[in-house]
């Protein structure tokens, strides 16, 4: 792909794009949620053909039609959006920071999800959903400590109990403020 491309891409992603980190209740998890992170580029349907062509460079992710005349193509997935955004972020403005903050995520996942450690990056994705408009947003930090509570998987605490993002928030920034991971 070229640096043209790969501009145009980043500028397309600033402006009409998203970058999301979720926590996402599933079942079949053992601590009952999943960190997911996506890519999400929209536009009207009647030129949705710049989807198609977009999902031709980056062979990637999936296109699907609202019901409101926009349609959006999706990437989700650690390695995928961590591949798109390695290639993008040199280019990126409007979403540069909230990138390097998703890629410090992504490489902080661990193979084998512990209990601390699926709070510890709920605070990070509670960190990252500052940066998007959510009206819905229901599964938090603390929402996730609250389930771990009421099926005992909580983590047993060896010094004083804190709020979700009390501490992860100073070391994150000090974290972004690094080169790229």
């Amino acid at each position: 792909m070229t640096s043209e491309e790969k501009a145009y891409i980043a500028g397309f992603l600033d402006g009409d794009g998203c970058l999301m980190a979720q926590l996402v209740r599933r079942k079949d998890y053992i601590y009952g949620y999943q960190i997911r992170v996506s890519l999400v580029f929209y536009q009207k349907q009647n030129h949705q053909e710049i989807l198609t062509w977009l999902k031709t460079k980056l062979r990637n992710g999936y296109i699907r039609q609202r019901n409101d005349g926009m349609a959006e193509y999706t990437i989700v997935g650690l390695k995928e959006v961590e591949k798109v955004l390695r290639l993008l972020y040199p280019y990126l403005r409007l979403k540069n920071v909230l990138a390097k903050r998703v890629l410090e995520l992504i490489k902080m996942h661990p193979q084998k999800m512990t209990s601390q450690e699926l709070i510890r990056l709920a605070e990070l994705v509670d960190q990252t959903a500052s940066f998007n408009y959510s009206k819905k947003r229901t599964n938090t930090c603390e929402s996730i400590k609250d389930f771990l509570k009421s099926t005992n998987l909580f983590p047993v605490e060896t010094d004083s109990p804190r709020k979700c993002g009390d501490e992860t928030v100073s070391k994150f920034e000090a974290v972004t403020r690094q080169p790229l991971p």
